[in-house]
């Protein structure tokens, strides 16, 4: 795959995260950095604990290091409160877990359309926009069911959809296929590039799957506290 990158949407600069268990102290970021450009899908890879999720969770501003920089969509936020914080994630950053977490009570589109409303969305443009995304991930004719009524693959795919309601300009993915069997997983797999090339959203994806990594723009593995292989 070759992207065409553009300027970074995120960058991480110097990112320390420690933990502290009893007496020990357990250093599982000392240091890392990673710039992602615009159109670009970025593989994370390493061993279960290396410190993958800790990353993700502080590159989706979940959490808060313990030192470095983090610049989201050209704004400098490792130092902003709780409100704001709270406003860019909502606006600019996107999720999607090995779980789809959909909200099991709300139709497929209802799922895209909340967090839309939730920014301050009319309802009209919000339900336009949901239609639109779910068409786009091969889903328009399942607009009205519900996550028990679709399949795996299917819910993933709903689930991709609402992490792209507010177009945003980066997408946070922690194992979006793991949960998926083979051929299904490559199929939402080629869906997700294919959603991520058009609408020119940067795209950190953490995987244990060497294939799907090695199929994206670039592969960072998480060793020994920092990234590396860029």
């Amino acid at each position: 795959m070759t992207a065409a990158p553009t300027a970074d949407v995120l960058r991480l600069e110097g990112i320390r995260r420690s933990f502290q268990q009893g007496e020990t102290r357990l250093d599982v970021l000392r240091g890392a950095d990673l710039s992602i450009a615009a159109g670009e899908i970025v593989a994370l890879v390493g061993p279960s604990g290396a410190g993958k999720s800790t990353l993700l969770h502080i590159a989706g501003l979940l959490e808060r290091p313990d030192g470095g920089t983090i610049t989201v969509a050209g704004q400098r936020c490792d130092g902003l409160g709780d409100g704001p914080r709270t406003a860019l994630r909502r606006s600019a950053i996107g999720f999607v877990y090995q779980f789809h977490h959909l909200l099991p009570e709300f139709s497929a589109i209802e799922n895209v359309v909340l967090p839309q409303m939730i920014a301050g969305a009319a309802r009209p443009a919000a339900r336009q926009r949901g239609r639109d995304l779910l068409a786009r991930v091969g889903l328009a004719a399942r607009l009205d069911h519900r996550p028990a009524q679709l399949s795996g693959g299917e819910q993933q795919r709903v689930a991709i959809a609402r992490a792209l309601a507010n177009a945003p300009k980066v997408l946070i993915a922690d194992e979006p296929t793991g949960n998926l069997d083979h051929s299904t997983a490559e199929a939402v797999f080629e869906m997700l590039v294919e959603v991520v090339r058009s609408t020119r959203v940067g795209a950190l994806i953490a995987t244990h799957n060497l294939d799907l990594a090695s199929r994206m723009d670039r592969v960072v593995e998480m060793r020994d506290g920092v990234l590396v292989g860029q």
